[in-house]
């Protein structure tokens, strides 16, 4: 098998110490890893790795604004957790859709211009 699991998500912000900020309080923990411009957290039962970087890395010609995949962190309390994050700042993009088969998402708007997915995975918990 070629692919062997997510590795690392980025998401950028033009407010980098801000955005660090508000991503230690979402997490619940520090960056493991930091350097000018870059702040990494390791999360959740496999330690997928959280990057963000300073928007002025950002490739020429990348497009900006709630563009591009979403990726789903799986979370245990789906309204619970989504509640957490618009009090934190965070902006409704897409309400908790159920899926079927008890898989549910959700997806925010992070303060900074990034979508943030929040999934409630049945597939995940049974991999554990």
């Amino acid at each position: 098998m070629t692919f062997r699991g997510m590795a690392t998500v980025s998401y950028y912000a033009a407010d980098h110490a801000a955005a660090r900020a508000w991503y230690t309080q979402v997490t619940g923990v520090e960056p493991y890893f930091l350097r000018d411009g870059y702040a990494e957290w390791r999360l959740g039962d496999r330690q997928a790795e959280l990057g963000l970087v300073d928007a002025r890395y950002r490739a020429p010609g990348t497009p900006t604004g709630a563009v591009g995949a979403v990726l789903y962190w799986h979370v245990d309390d789906i309204e619970g957790e989504l509640a957490r994050l618009l009090d934190l700042g965070a902006t409704l993009q897409d309400k908790p859709q159920d899926r079927g088969r008890g898989f549910i998402t959700a997806t925010v708007l992070d303060p900074f211009g990034n979508l943030l997915g929040i999934m409630y995975n049945p597939h995940y918990l049974e991999m554990l």
